[in-house]
């Protein structure tokens, strides 16, 4: 099953929901990073979670940046997506490896642990919006939550989950965030917060072979989900030979001459998807016009 997201509304408009499976994004990134199993965890729920809150914008170049900066040894990750369903992100420190938490299980509050959550829209306005909010937990699907609520005012729920292999490949991934309208009866509340509780973790339903649409039906049941459409989602960098070469052209001469006197071919990474790109002493000397 490729990755994709559900958007829908249910109880006559009142709730607003998205769910999204998405293994394929998720082990492409650890691919790409190399990452331990714990970090790919919290990454890939960010990138699950970025890739449904791309969605929710309505301009074709719209773009957003969610991040989280916390005291933990993963230090933080950046997540960019847009409105298409194309996300992408890294973590700051790909390689950490903790013992499991209290209940057994991948320690991601323990490795991001205290710090901020900012989310950056940018929609064409003279200036991005820009929220934050401190992280309670580093659990991140509890943290979006939050967000949600304090900085734009929405009461949410949000679920994220990532299932590993044995071998550390990625089994499942996915989640799923429910947003309730200014207008929505008590009732309705109510019955959404009953379903709330007796839900499984989000993976529970993925490795059971629950699609998004079939996650959806479980947590609104009884509220009528009315499913608008299907976007296919996937981990898209648009890194480019002439993108790196842009960056080298703003060196200082300082730096340039630095790099002419080593005499060593320059290999430069993108720090999103990893890919690695090359360059010898004469193009170097070429894209600033040195002979």
């Amino acid at each position: 099953m490729s990755d994709y997201i559900i958007r829908a509304t249910a109880a006559n408009d009142s709730i607003r929901a998205f769910a999204i499976t998405s293994r394929d994004m998720v082990e492409f990134a650890r691919e790409s990073h190399n990452t331990s199993p714990v970090v790919t965890a919290a990454l890939g729920r960010m990138l699950s979670a970025g890739a449904m809150m791309g969605v929710m914008m309505k301009g074709d170049d719209d773009l957003l940046t969610f991040q989280i900066q916390g005291s933990g040894p993963m230090k933080g990750i950046t997540v960019t997506a847009d409105s298409k369903g194309n996300v992408k992100g890294f973590p700051n420190v790909a390689d950490v490896m903790l013992p499991p938490n209290k209940d057994g299980k991948l320690d991601v509050g323990g490795a991001i642990d205290i710090g901020i959550l900012r989310v950056i829209k940018d929609m064409g306005l003279k200036e991005p919006y820009v929220g934050t909010c401190e992280l309670k937990t580093g659990e991140i699907a509890e943290d979006l939550t939050y967000y949600f609520a304090t900085s734009e005012q929405i009461p949410s729920s949000v679920g994220l989950g990532v299932l590993m292999n044995k071998d550390n490949t990625v089994a499942e991934a996915g989640g799923f965030i429910i947003q309730l309208m200014p207008f929505t009866d008590d009732k309705i509340i109510d019955k959404l917060e009953e379903n709330i509780k007796n839900l499984s973790p989000v993976t529970t339903y993925l490795s059971e072979g629950k699609s998004p649409e079939e996650i959806l039906d479980i947590v609104l049941e009884g509220l009528d989900v009315n499913v608008l459409d299907k976007v296919d989602t996937c981990f898209k960098c648009d890194c480019s030979v002439e993108r790196v070469e842009k960056s080298l052209m703003s060196l200082s001469m300082d730096d340039i001459n630095s790099i002419i006197e080593d005499n060593k071919p320059v290999e430069v990474k993108c720090q999103f998807c990893n890919k690695a790109y090359n360059f010898s002493i004469e193009d170097i000397k070429k894209l600033r016009g040195i002979k």
